[in-house]
């Protein structure tokens, strides 16, 4: 059959301020990929990562070759095929084979009649629910957000940390959302012997876990071995090959499809953390639901889910798979991704 593609940049406002330990932002850039067949349109996206050196910029340069390649391939169904070319073509742009591969699998689903996480043959009632991200604010501020989003119904909060004063931003969204379940992400700001001390501070909070405290697997390893909460690599543990080296350092990996490359690699470095004995957590950067919705249909392979870059946004010109009090319905995916124009 005959393929056509399309490429556009779609630039939405965060709709409070997202700051983690490395920085602010604002807005949200997503690549925005759509495969024509005449009929069907597929549709993915990526919102690349300054820190693995990728830029909007970047992945549109990247694109047309990846394209082209789908086209000649002419069948989004050879999926095996198609993602063992664009890792020949671009092995350092995951995030350019990241929307393509989404919108490879959208049109697929679209064309066949049925949801991706149907054609995988996976569970939707699996989802777990995702959490909701507290970016670093004043802890008034973070404490307000909160409350915000516990009162949306969403029952697991994701605190981002690497300040002066984590305890007290920690303690503040606590004491705004006492029920909800907790995890933290420290995006590397800590040394080992910070996140051990800080771990049992946290574990006495009822903090569920600790994302990548630190930047180096052995301190992960030493935070792990000494301290007293579960430790989770994403930064550490960027595709399937990075499993090994942090199999003994921390119990659960992040996968994302823009850091991996696509749907087939996130579900490959799934398959690599379970054989290691780890749990896994899908996770995303703030983008459209664009590049969100292609992830959600991993969810019920994952043990933990962060898919809310969408719901940050104060506005997106994209639509994808309902998120009802903190829940994926999949079950409201009639074919492919639910990727849609806005309404």
């Amino acid at each position: 059959m005959t393929l056509d593609s399309a490429v556009e940049r779609v630039t939405s406002p965060v709709a409070d301020d997202f700051t983690i330990s490395r920085g602010t932002t604002e807005t949200a850039t997503t690549v925005v990929v759509r495969i024509s067949d005449g009929r069907h349109t597929g549709v993915g996206g990526v919102a690349p990562a300054a820190y693995y050196d990728e830029t909007p910029d970047s992945v549109e340069a990247a694109l047309p070759d990846l394209l082209t390649a789908v086209e000649k391939a002419g069948d989004p169904h050879a999926q095996q095929a198609i993602a063992r070319r664009l890792a020949d073509l671009a092995p350092e742009a995951p995030a350019a084979r990241a929307a393509v591969s989404a919108a490879v699998h959208d049109l697929a689903g679209k064309q066949a009649g049925e949801p991706v996480y149907r054609r995988w043959g996976l569970d939707p009632e699996a989802a777990p629910p995702t959490s909701y991200t507290v970016g670093i604010a004043d802890p008034e501020e973070m404490a307000d957000r909160a409350a915000r989003a516990s009162d949306a119904g969403f029952e697991v909060l994701k605190v981002k940390v690497g300040t002066e004063d984590d305890r007290a931003r920690v303690r503040a969204v606590r004491e705004a959302a006492p029920d909800t379940r907790l995890r933290v992400d420290a995006n590397e700001a800590w040394g080992a012997d910070r996140a051990v001390e800080m771990s049992a501070w946290l574990a006495d909070r009822g903090v569920e876990f600790l994302e990548q405290p630190c930047p180096t697997v052995a301190g992960l390893r030493e935070v792990r071995e000494a301290g007293h909460l579960p430790v989770a690599a994403d930064e550490s543990s960027v595709t399937a090959a990075d499993v090994p080296a942090v199999a003994d350092a921390v119990d659960i990996v992040v996968t994302k499809l823009g850091k991996c490359g696509g749907v087939r690699p996130a579900a490959r470095q799934v398959a690599a953390a379970n054989a290691h004995g780890l749990e896994v957590m899908v996770g995303c950067m703030v983008a459209s639901d664009a590049a969100i919705a292609p992830a959600c249909h991993l969810a019920p392979l994952c043990d933990y889910a962060d898919l809310d870059g969408a719901l940050l946004l104060s506005q997106d010109p994209y639509e994808g798979v309902p998120v009802v009090d903190g829940r994926m319905d999949l079950r409201a995916v009639d074919a492919g991704t639910g990727v849609r124009p806005a309404e």
